[in-house]
């Protein structure tokens, strides 16, 4: 086992070794999100804080590491007799994004208990993890049906395991920490609310603070031992601050006045539920116990808030996760209370960037830069012609719309969009296994079997079944797309102020792929080419902020805009063959840039019905005179078209239908 990198030697990064700490100090603070982009040490500080952590008292030989002064009394290992325990070091077990179920939950021995009756069961990583860490890195990329079971695993505090009516239950309380990069997909709301605390983290712009962290990390790679008893000191001073933390807790108070700051907080926050209060009281208890006192003071209700409140306040679709700290102290302020010993002095609302400092939200519905986004006709109308540039222009308010699928069945990854052949879902038939048998057809495997039971020479009420007549269930669910964006920013676009209107529809769709757990990718077409503004990616958070940007003017150079498209499925197919694609064009249809670009344009798009790629337009035409150039497009993709008023889920029924009938025919 190679030595891990001391926690005290990470450099900077306050903000995320102190809610690990707290983590450590009180499991049930619930856990720790750790957003931010890569290269930032957040790996390395969740590693390292698992060899800070206290051991623990097992029972001997138990594989569910149950406690020996209070064994769990469904333990699959039990029932355990009284007897001394033996201690261990906290493990930190680390789920990887592609485990499956079987690799998370456990496993049983379909074969053995049809045929003998026992319940062989192979622990999977949620009882490895049971008193200790499970670490799940680019958590926003797990699967949905993975975040299922971590959700119903953290509310019950317990794992359940099901296989066509045999059951195995065991205890499994952890401390769940993921780390995360929001530029590759934001995560579930539903797992989102069980971290307890949230923290953003950045690689530090002061030079000297990153040549330290290159000199710490080039002598650690050098020679990890010696690194790591340089700093055994530290190392030790740490951990026996945590167990003092913890000997302490008990002890801390946590009076009316403090409780009533953080009902406040949480009220003027707009937070839903009660949780937020709950993550909030124990985290002030934790950083009191942390500090070495056994009162709560407001500091720790303000820095319990920075934690845990950024990731569960109310906002928009596509806003950062944040937290307005004037507003938080001025909520502190007013219901500071007579046990307060000056803690609500301590925020200084005149500190750096003051009153000054631009908000953190950065999405579409955002406050911030409103001068660098002049609105849309500023400075003059927009120019008939199409030939000269606008100013980005904000979008409408987005609204929900009606789901676009791909027809047929696939076999992507999962999701809410398209049909597909899943391990989850209803079933549908049944197969032979092709290796691990994970999913059983009882009533197969029972009509495989019988036929030869005289042969195999049955003689008492069990059913003789061998490897041969095990069935697998073949399962439909959803699966995600790859939902690729051609939007036509060229002038025709922006006559008549359609493009608010276009990136508002745009938005909408964005925000469905968002519910859906599709990819996303960004192509735009202008003046005299086309550019891939977004490459294929999970972050929907970033179409919407390059769409926000987007400028318009020029002529309309449709076919360069298709070929462009068709080029990013291309390379996309080579590195995700499994992900079906759904092209999404936002147009007029009008074709002006290049020779030919009427025939051009139509000669591309019929590339996309020869690869039967699923197709929609979005005609943005508007007037009382409309050409219908839009769906002449479509026709030539094989799709279908829609208008912006069409697309809103209360206007347009039968879309998916008609999809679905222009590829049958």
């Amino acid at each position: 086992m190679s030595t891990p990198y001391p926690f005290s030697a990470i450099v900077g990064q306050d903000d995320l070794r102190l809610a690990l700490l707290l983590n450590a100090v009180s499991p049930a603070v619930g856990g720790v999100l750790v957003r931010g982009e890569k290269g930032t040490a957040k790996s390395t500080a969740v590693r390292a804080l698992s060899a800070l952590l206290p051991e623990v008292a097992v029972v001997p030989g138990c594989r569910f590491s149950c406690d020996p002064a209070a064994p769990d009394p469904a333990c699959p290992d039990g029932p355990h007799e009284a007897r001394e325990g033996t201690k261990r070091p906290a493990r930190m077990v680390e789920l990887p994004v592609g485990a499956s179920e079987d690799r998370l939950v456990g496993s049983l021995d379909i074969e053995r208990a049809l045929a003998e009756g026992v319940k062989s069961f192979e622990p999977g990583l949620l009882a490895q993890a049971h008193r200790g860490i499970l670490y799940v890195d680019e958590v926003n990329l797990l699967h949905d049906h993975l975040v299922d079971l971590l959700l119903d695993a953290a509310a019950m505090g317990a794992s359940y395991v099901e296989r066509e009516g045999v059951s195995v239950r065991h205890a499994a309380k952890f401390l769940l920490v993921g780390t995360m990069n929001p530029e590759e997909g934001e995560l579930r709301p539903q797992l989102l609310d069980r971290f307890g605390l949230t923290v953003e983290v950045a690689a530090s712009r002061e030079p000297d603070q990153r040549v330290e962290v290159v000199r710490r990390r080039l002598a650690y790679d050098d020679d990890p031992a010696g690194f790591a008893a340089k700093w055994a000191q530290e190392e030790a001073a740490v951990r026996q601050r945590i167990v003092a933390a913890r000997e302490l807790l008990p002890q801390v108070r946590l009076g009316d006045a403090a409780l009533r700051q953080i009902a406040a907080t949480c009220a003027a926050f707009e937070v839903d539920g009660m949780r937020a209060d709950i993550v909030m009281a124990r985290t002030a208890t934790a950083l009191a116990a942390w500090a070495g006192r056994t009162d709560v003071l407001a500091e720790d209700v303000r820095q319990a808030a920075l934690l845990a409140l950024p990731h569960r306040r109310r906002r928009a679709p596509f806003d950062a996760p944040g937290l307005d700290e004037d507003k938080l102290d001025e909520t502190l302020e007013q219901y500071s209370g007579d046990d307060g010993d000056g803690g609500d002095d301590e925020p200084d609302p005149d500190g750096p960037g003051g009153g000054g400092q631009p908000a953190p939200d950065s999405g579409p519905q955002g406050d911030g830069g409103e001068a660098a986004r002049p609105e849309a006709g500023e400075g003059g109308q927009p120019q008939a012609s199409g030939a000269g540039e606008q100013s980005a222009v904000r979008a409408t308010e987005p609204f929900r719309t009606k789901v676009l699928s791909v027809p047929g069945i696939g076999e992507g990854a999962a999701g809410r969009r398209s049909r597909a052949r899943t391990e989850h879902g209803r079933t549908t038939g049944a197969r032979r296994p092709q290796g691990t048998l994970t999913k059983l057809h009882l009533a197969a495997t029972v009509q495989a079997a019988a036929p030869h039971q005289r042969a195999r020479g049955r003689s008492g009420p069990g059913l003789v079944v061998r490897r041969d007549d095990l069935r697998q269930a073949t399962r439909e669910g959803r699966e995600g797309n790859l939902v690729l964006f051609v939007v036509d920013a060229s002038g025709s676009m922006a006559a008549r102020q359609r493009m608010s209107a276009v990136k508002g529809a745009v938005l909408s769709l964005l925000l469905d792929a968002y519910q859906r757990r599709d990819k996303v990718g960004l192509v735009t077409f202008r003046g005299t080419s086309a550019e891939v503004a977004l490459p294929p990616t999970s972050s929907v958070d970033a179409a919407a902020a390059r769409l926000e940007t987007l400028p318009t003017g020029g002529r309309t150079p449709l076919a360069a805009g298709l070929l462009k498209a068709h080029e990013v499925l291309r390379v996309e197919r080579l590195r995700d063959p499994a992900r079906r694609p759904l092209v999404v064009v936002v147009t007029d249809g009008r074709a002006t840039g290049g020779p030919e670009p009427v025939a051009l344009a139509g000669r591309a798009a019929r590339l996309f019905a020869a690869e039967q790629v699923a197709s929609v337009v979005v005609d943005c035409e508007s007037g009382p005179v409309r050409l219908g150039l839009a769906g002449q497009l479509a026709g030539e993709l094989g799709g279908t078209a829609v208008t912006l008023d069409e697309l809103r889920a209360d206007s347009i029924a039968g879309l998916v239908k008609g999809i679905q009938g222009r590829r049958a025919a």
